[in-house]
Order: structure tokens, then C-alpha cells, then sequence
């Protein structure tokens, strides 16, 4: 039986963590940022601005470069998604989850959008807007 603690160890010893400062670098060189956390946690906290929104329970089904449900961002296995959230937990997991699905340059944020806000990088306001992918009436797989 394992324990969350169990878990987290797990998904990031698969993962090569990046620190903020190093995140946006991998963004510059053509990494892709995306931002799970729930709409009242970037209304809270803020925004990055040009990361990819989507919530958790949406990530493998639009990332998945086999999904019908995929975004349009989704396109091979070889991008490198970078995953943020609040403070560096769900995102080592999610990244952990992409690579199981293939995604094998998937990591995270560490310290998540807290980390990155204090380190001085951009920020946007708040905003719970919902993703363009959760406007459109498209296939709602992960619900």
C-alpha cells in the first residue's frame, strides 16, 4: 500500500523539476507552459501570462497528441510541457501522468505559480475565465 508521500517520491524521480527561472527559459526555447489549477485558485493568485489553461481533470485528454480531444497545441510526443500549479504538488503528478501517456519531456514548475511569482517573473490578474477548449461544445472526455 502506498501513501501520497509514496506517490509524489515516485513521479518525481521521473521528473527532471525545473526552478522557475528555469521554466521560463524552457518556454523561450519553444516549451510549452500549462497552468491546472482551478479557476478560483489563478482568480486568487493570478495568471501567467501565455500559459495554456487547463484544469487537472482535463490535462491527458488535451494533451494526449491521440485524443479527439486533444488542443491544437497537442501535437507529438516530443514537445516539452512544462506543468504549474499553486505550489509544486499536483503538478509532479500530473507531469508523471503525462509521461506515463508518452509526453516523456513532461515536468513541472517547482514551487509552482507561488515559486514563479516570487522569483519576479511576469504574472497577469487574476482571471477564472473559462479555457477556449471548455467554451466550444466539443467532446467533454475527463469529466
Amino acid at each position: 500500500m502506498s501513501t501520497i508521500h509514496d506517490l509524489l517520491a515516485d513521479a518525481r524521480s521521473r521528473l527532471h523539476r525545473l526552478d522557475p527561472s528555469a521554466a521560463a527559459a524552457a518556454v523561450e526555447d519553444g516549451a510549452r507552459l500549462v497552468d491546472i489549477r482551478p479557476g478560483w485558485q489563478r482568480l486568487d493568485e493570478g495568471t501567467v501570462p501565455g500559459a495554456l489553461v487547463i484544469e487537472r481533470n482535463h490535462l491527458e485528454w488535451r494533451l494526449d497528441p491521440a485524443s479527439d480531444a486533444r488542443v491544437a497545441e497537442a501535437t507529438d510526443h516530443d514537445q516539452q510541457w512544462i506543468v504549474l500549479c499553486s505550489e509544486g504538488y499536483t503538478s509532479s503528478l500530473a507531469a508523471a501522468a503525462l509521461q506515463d501517456l508518452g509526453l516523456h519531456r513532461a515536468t513541472d514548475v517547482a514551487g509552482g505559480f507561488r515559486a514563479w511569482a516570487a522569483d519576479g517573473l511576469p504574472t497577469g490578474p487574476g482571471s477564472d475565465e473559462r479555457p477556449d477548449y471548455a467554451k466550444d461544445p466539443g467532446p467533454s472526455h475527463g469529466h
